[in-house]
C-alpha cells in the first residue's frame, strides 16, 4: 500500500522553503507541480506545464497574486485561469485556457498536496517541527531497512546513538524519496545538528545499500 492512498495528504516542501513571491518545483502523486506562493503570501500548486507552449511553470516567476510563464510571459490565477497574454494585450483570455491546479494546505511548517478528496485536513505532528529537506536516491522501503523498522503514515522513526528522529518520507519516483527531518520544538542547536547529520547517515547507507553496498 503506498504511503499516501487516495484521501490522504502528501508532504511536498518545506513552509520555509517557499517564502513568499516564489516558485519552486515539486513533485505530487499526480505529477511534476509548480509550487508558488503569492506576493500576499497565498499558496498554489499548478501542473508543472503552461498551456501555451508546455514550458515548466516552475521556470517562472511571481507577479502579485498570480505566476507567470518564463516563455511567453502568460499569466496565470490561483485558480488556474488565464489573466494576461502579453503578445495580445487587448485580448481577454478565454476561460478555457488555464492550468491544472491540486489542493494546497500549509500547515505546522510543512506544505501537504491533497490526494484525492481527504475527508479533513492534513495532519500534524504536535511538539515537532521541521527543519529541513533532503532527496534521497532510494525508496522508502530502503530507508526502512536501515533504519530496521516501518514507516506509519510516512513518519519513519530512525534511532542512532540513543536519540531517535523523526523522518517525513514522500516517494518522488521509483527509486527516490524525499525526506523531511523533524525535531523536537525548542531543540538545541546541538541536537539539531546532532538529527541533520542522523538523517544524513539514514541516507548515505540506504543509497549505499540501493547500489549494492558500494562505499561513497
Amino acid at each position: 500500500m503506498p504511503p499516501y492512498p487516495t484521501g490522504s495528504w502528501m508532504p511536498v516542501a518545506l513552509s520555509a522553503d517557499l517564502p513568499a513571491g516564489t516558485v519552486i518545483p515539486a513533485q505530487s502523486p499526480a505529477g511534476p507541480i509548480a509550487l508558488w506562493r503569492s506576493s500576499s503570501g497565498r499558496a498554489a500548486a499548478f501542473a508543472d506545464r503552461c498551456p501555451h507552449r508546455g514550458m515548466r511553470l516552475s521556470h517562472g516567476f511571481v507577479r502579485g497574486e498570480s505566476l507567470s510563464c518564463i516563455y511567453h510571459g502568460w499569466s496565470y490565477a490561483q485558480a488556474g485561469n488565464c489573466l494576461r497574454i502579453p503578445a495580445h494585450p487587448a485580448l481577454a483570455p478565454p476561460d478555457t485556457i488555464r492550468v491544472a491546479t491540486q489542493p494546497v494546505e500549509d500547515g505546522g511548517g510543512i506544505m501537504w498536496i491533497s490526494v484525492g478528496e481527504p475527508a479533513a485536513g492534513p495532519p500534524r505532528f504536535e511538539g515537532l517541527a521541521p527543519l529541513r529537506s533532503m532527496m534521497v536516491e532510494a525508496d522508502i522501503a530502503a530507508l526502512e531497512a536501515v533504519a530496521g523498522t516501518k514507516a506509519d503514515g510516512g513518519l519513519l522513526g530512525y534511532t542512532e546513538n540513543a536519540r531517535t528522529v523523526q523522518l517525513l518520507l514522500a516517494p518522488q519516483g521509483k527509486a527516490r524519496t524525499l525526506m523531511h527531518v523533524l525535531v523536537d520544538q525548542g531543540s538545541s542547536q546541538a541536537e539539531r545538528i546532532a538529527a541533520s547529520r542522523a538523517a544524513e547517515a539514514l541516507r548515505r547507507a540506504a543509497e549505499d545499500n540501493s547500489r549494492g553496498g558500494i562505499a561513497r
